[in-house]
């Protein structure tokens, strides 16, 4: 009898399986939110150490040292009282009644526009500037923009305190208003961080991106409400800075040590959700793209 599975001169094909490549799964326990806080954490020690190792090497082999960070700030401070205040007479529409108020409103301004383009200016290069540290595996790469904004939030740290000093000389004791201060600049520290680990990532596989940042960051400082208050726009044109959020952040920076007026707390609700939306999507570009990193350095 002829057995049926048995084949008479042809080769029996069977089925080939074919292995294809799994798409990476973007969970939440290695892309969630929370790793906008644990690459702090996680790394505080280290985050530290090297943010003093930046802050030193800056001023290396100057007389001063660190004492410029304090110098700097006083003489910018000096300057823009003299020139606004005394060669300008400059007054800005605000209940303070001091001709020196042109001066504290600015530099408020300016230390929140610094603290934003100190770190997003660097961004860019902030990978090819460590390729020590992608060809280490276990180097947390994350830490690397927790440095940067560490490094940026001490130069504010002495501004603010600089101005805190000429506020009390020029008006005497500062509002109540000022403990606001840390929860004004959160919304201001999570968005420069996020956009610090979208644009380090970026960066370093488009090298364009460097200039196109330093195009758009001095058209920000002119489209915020740096040199003139929001009052002197016009009408249809202030409910676009609303969507500015360097402007959000100095309103309410001047608001809280300036004004004395505490920060709107539906406007900083929202604040802090967009900016934590922004930290937590730079942190899921970083996180997806550095294994990458290796291969352009």
């Amino acid at each position: 009898m002829i057995d049926h599975h048995q084949s008479t001169g042809a080769a029996v094909r069977r089925p080939v399986a074919v292995h294809t490549a799994a798409r990476p799964r973007l969970s939440l326990a290695e892309y969630g939110p929370q790793h906008v806080f644990t690459s702090l954490t996680d790394n505080a020690g280290l985050i530290v150490q090297l943010a003093r190792r930046e802050i030193a090497a800056r001023y290396r082999g100057s007389v001063l040292g660190v004492a410029w960070s304090f110098v700097t700030p006083m003489l910018m401070l000096a300057i823009y009282t003299f020139v606004f205040s005394v060669v300008f007479q400059t007054r800005w529409a605000t209940p303070m009644n001091s001709r020196f108020e042109f001066a504290l409103v600015l530099f408020a301004g300016l230390i929140v526009f610094a603290l934003f383009s100190e770190c997003v200016s660097r961004a860019p290069t902030l990978m090819a500037e460590n390729p020590s540290y992608i060809k280490r595996i276990v180097f947390p790469l994350e830490a690397l923009a927790w440095v940067s904004l560490a490094s940026a939030l001490f130069n504010a740290a002495v501004s603010f305190g600089i101005l805190l000093v000429a506020y009390v000389l020029i008006a005497g004791l500062p509002p109540l208003t000022v403990l606001w201060l840390p929860v004004v600049l959160m919304p201001l520290v999570l968005m420069t961080l996020g956009l610090v680990w979208f644009l380090s990532s970026t960066g370093l596989f488009i090298r364009d991106i460097r200039q196109f940042v330093g195009i758009v960051v001095p058209v920000l400082m002119f489209a915020s409400p740096l040199f003139y208050p929001v009052s002197a726009l016009p009408e249809r044109v202030r409910g676009y800075m609303q969507i500015n959020p360097l402007a959000v952040a100095m309103e309410q920076v001047r608001d809280v040590l300036l004004f004395a007026k505490a920060p709107g707390l539906g406007v900083l609700a929202l604040s802090l959700v967009l900016s934590m939306a922004v930290a937590w999507a730079g942190v899921v570009w970083f996180r997806v793209t550095k294994r990458g990193f290796a291969d352009v350095v």
